[in-house]
């Protein structure tokens, strides 16, 4: 059969079969995922209980956002989960590193180092929350043989129940990170691993000048992961403090809820406003990131 009466669908097959394959979820995605957040937009600019008819108020609902001290404390709150939720990463690495190894009782290793990331955050949160209890926790037990003294418990303090929550969050995402490097470690080249020992090579110029370059798709991954769990960080602080003690423990996810969906806000206008903020803080990082992977694929391909 010639080309000219072929049909149109055998012409293009090679195109349109990967196609038909990615329909479903590129339909699914847009469905609860793009068309969301210009629904988001769109109710950001009015002032509405979810119920009512809703009112067109224009960009108040952010000119509120500047001067709200719980938006700012929520913002900063946010900022710090960032920072130290990075330190998961090179804490991944490290234990991937050991764990790499050939030693006597390494399977047992790595199913204790594991054991974080299939638990769920509910539990991790109320294990941590048992672990803070003032008086008869492990942490205030430990702190007083040192004669440390936290007054009304890790959790209880305004000035650390934010670190104690995150100091949480950390346990888990550790072990994904680590689950991240080990596959990678997995595809590290033997042969460049030697050729650097014959160079001299080794601890932390090996490390540094050899596994890690080969390790960049672990780190992009755990990078990405890392940011996006840090800035909707939700379900520790429900279960931790609920946004306490005096809602120093808040983060823009959970002021989202509070003010959209709890008994104290029913304000779905002003929660769609502070969900919009997040998600430009998140497409930053990730378009940061994308931006990044690309450039060096490119200057690899040169």
């Amino acid at each position: 059969m010639s080309a000219a009466t072929q049909s149109w669908a055998n012409r293009n097959r090679m195109t349109l079969t990967p196609l038909l394959f990615l329909a479903p979820g590129m339909l699914f995605f847009a469905v609860y995922v793009i068309i969301p957040i210009f629904q988001s937009f769109n109710i950001s600019l009015y002032e509405w209980d979810g119920l009512g008819e809703a009112t067109f108020v224009g960009a108040r609902n952010y000119q509120e956002l500047v001067t709200d001290r719980a938006f700012e404390i929520s913002l900063w709150n946010n900022v710090k989960w960032l920072l130290l939720y990075l330190l998961a990463i090179p804490a991944g690495l490290f234990i991937a590193l050991f764990l790499n190894q050939t030693v006597f009782g390494i399977r047992l290793y790595k199913s204790l180092f594991f054991f974080p990331f299939v638990i769920s955050q509910v539990v991790v949160g109320l294990v941590f929350s048992w672990f803070y209890l003032p008086n008869v926790g492990l942490f205030d037990i430990v702190m007083g043989w040192f004669g440390v003294d936290i007054r009304g418990g890790v959790l209880g303090n305004p000035n650390t129940a934010t670190y104690g929550i995150i100091a949480a969050g950390i346990w888990p995402q550790t072990a994904y990170c680590m689950i991240l490097y080990l596959t990678g470690l997995n595809a590290v080249d033997p042969e460049q691993v030697e050729a650097g020992r014959l160079d001299g090579a080794k601890g932390w110029r090996m490390l540094w000048h050899v596994i890690l370059p080969q390790l960049r798709p672990a780190t992009f991954i755990a990078f990405v992961v890392t940011i996006i769990g840090a800035l909707r960080s939700f379900d520790l602080i429900s279960i931790m403090t609920n946004g306490g003690p005096f809602g120093s423990t808040r983060v823009l996810s959970f002021y989202m809820f509070e003010k959209a969906l709890s008994e104290y806000g029913f304000r779905m206008g002003y929660g769609s406003a502070i969900a919009v903020v997040l998600f430009f803080i998140m497409l930053f990082f990730i378009a940061y990131f994308l931006w990044s992977m690309y450039r060096d694929e490119k200057e690899a391909r040169r």
